[in-house]
């Protein structure tokens, strides 16, 4: 009778979807399975991420598809206004062409998406520097235009 109570429960929980103790699961990250075991009382979230509310702490891996460089989030193309990803930052996610008259002066440019190349180029549409999926690079000379190339 009380095995029934608790699954009787235990279904109803879920039903309403009241989040239950976590447990190992093969379908989640290794990081996100240790940390469940390590630390007892954590949520899953996704196969990513575990919380621990009563701790108020969160563990969240970032998916092997991630790109961020520095930070220019993963998914997202960046002009910063000093060299090495420095400064002010400018950022996009279509893949078009933008003018940098926002920011005073581009010193280096990121890509960080999965694919294709985001190009400085001056007013003649000269390319100055080129960052590939994942990079970035500084740049050298007057950068007025942004030019995404898939």
């Amino acid at each position: 009778m009380k095995t029934k109570l608790v699954a009787a429960i235990a279904a109803a929980l879920l039903s309403i979807g009241v989040a239950t103790p976590a447990h190992a699961d093969p379908t989640m990250h290794p990081d996100v399975a240790y940390a469940i075991d390590a630390v007892p009382g954590g949520t899953i979230v996704d196969e990513y991420t575990v919380v621990w509310p009563q701790l108020g702490m969160e563990l969240r891996v970032a998916p092997v598809s991630a790109r961020a460089v520095g930070s220019c989030a993963t998914g997202q193309y960046c002009a910063y206004s000093q060299a090495d990803r420095g400064g002010t930052k400018l950022s996009w996610t279509t893949c078009t062409t933008v003018s940098t008259a926002a920011l005073a002066s581009v010193k280096s440019i990121a890509n960080a998406r999965s694919s294709g190349k985001v190009q400085a180029r001056n007013a003649a549409a000269t390319v100055l520097a080129t960052a590939t999926a994942g990079t970035s690079t500084n740049v050298f000379g007057q950068v007025s235009s942004l030019r995404c190339a898939a």
